[in-house]
């Protein structure tokens, strides 16, 4: 394989990129009661297949009810407890913390709780879109949700 001095050029300006994180984009789509700020998207880096950033929600807070249209979300836990709903009227509720992966398929209604009172829950989150897609929704949740134990259908309870 050949490289001539043109390539070396091009990887230089469209090859890896390192995004400082004091440097993301909050000028991104929003929902009520969380913070979300982009570090990798199209208008940033020209990704075209997916978006990631990260969310802040503040102690004790909640966000409104959305889904992110046909896109798949991926949320990692850094710091705090993460309680989320999901369902037609949010009737469904499980929970996660630091080093836990959340996944959320596309169009299921849903809302981030932080489970404290006391400290921020901070988070990661991967879409598979290079676009930031947020429909804010307006969902009467039902109360009680109804919790809901994860279990790996490769991997069965014992």
């Amino acid at each position: 394989m050949s490289h001539d001095h043109d390539d070396h050029h091009h990887w230089r300006d469209s090859g890896v990129r390192v995004i400082p994180g004091d440097r993301l984009d909050p000028n991104t789509a929003q929902t009520p009661g969380m913070d979300r700020a982009a570090a990798i998207n199209f208008a940033r880096v020209g990704a075209e297949k997916l978006w990631a950033g990260t969310v802040v929600i503040h102690a004790g807070a909640r966000t409104g009810a959305h889904h992110h249209g046909a896109l798949e979300s991926v949320i990692y836990v850094l710091r705090g407890r993460a309680r989320m709903r999901w369902g037609e009227a949010l009737e469904f509720v499980a929970e996660a913390g630091p080093g836990d992966f959340i996944y959320v398929p596309p169009f299921v209604p849903h809302q981030e709780i932080n489970a404290s009172d006391d400290e921020a829950l901070e988070c990661v989150l991967v879409r598979s879109g290079g676009e930031a897609v947020v429909v804010n929704l307006d969902i009467a949740p039902v109360e009680p949700p109804q919790a809901v134990a994860w279990v790996d259908p490769i991997h069965k309870r014992p």
